[in-house]
């Protein structure tokens, strides 16, 4: 009952807070693209922390120190709507691969536009990843990390499902860092499930991958590889680091 209590609670604040914010964010419109990224990952800190406060749910990372100095390409797994809210509390200027229906969500949807997202139809397969590879080479030119969920689709806390490879292909192409990131929200923000269940989701970085003469394959591989054996451990109860991609 508490938890039911609690997580309502949330979702009020969060609705009145993404309705108020989203507004704002509006005015914005005609700004450089940093403080409208600035103002939308805004959005995304507080409702963070009002979860923690609402609900419990709080975070923890390893392997901060990892996050490269320049743009690089994010490649972390999803298990719950948590993944998009808590990356905006670690990368600052970030650029999210999303699905462009969210744009159609009025004044979340309106505002989401402001942060510079790559908007695709994934019914479109190959158009859709050269869409990717294209904007996601202009955004990282503008300084700006791309996201990507290269499952395509949420999985259960403690699942990694197959990868695509346009993560590691717009990488390779740009020729900037791969940055595997694993958390293990959905077992804290269950996918089937609206109420939310207090704890510490853990959040940690592998060393970035760096492109070298490795194809996309390969690196996908080595990133898919460390996420699940970081994911696994996670939910395993181990508090030892998976070893470094390609180890």
């Amino acid at each position: 009952m508490i938890i039911t209590l609690r997580s309502a609670l949330f979702y009020l604040g969060f609705a009145l807070w993404t309705f108020l914010w989203g507004s704002v964010v509006l005015l914005f419109v005609l700004l450089p693209r940093r403080p409208r990224s600035w103002a939308c990952g805004f959005w995304g800190r507080v409702s963070v922390y009002w979860l923690g406060w609402a609900c419990g749910v709080r975070f923890r990372v390893t392997g901060q120190e990892n996050i490269p100095k320049r743009p690089c390409v994010i490649v972390a797994n999803h298990q719950s709507a948590l993944e998009t809210l808590l990356l905006w509390v670690i990368f600052r200027r970030i650029s999210y691969v999303l699905k462009k229906e969210l744009f159609q969500i009025p004044v979340f949807g309106w505002a989401l536009r402001l942060s510079w997202p790559i908007g695709i139809d994934r019914r479109q397969g190959k158009r859709a990843m050269v869409q990717v590879l294209e904007e996601g080479k202009e955004r990282l030119a503008a300084g700006f990390h791309v996201l990507i969920f290269p499952e395509g689709t949420r999985h259960p806390c403690g699942a990694v499902g197959e990868f695509s490879s346009t993560a590691a292909g717009l990488a390779v192409r740009a020729r900037v860092p791969l940055l595997p990131v694993a958390l293990n929200a959905g077992c804290f923000w269950p996918r089937d499930d609206w109420r939310k269940r207090p704890g510490f989701v853990e959040i940690r970085i592998a060393p970035p991958i760096m492109p070298g003469d490795d194809k996309a394959g390969v690196l996908t591989a080595k990133a898919h590889t460390w996420i699940s054996q970081a994911v696994a451990r996670m939910d395993g109860g181990s508090a030892a680091p998976p070893p470094e991609p390609g180890a």
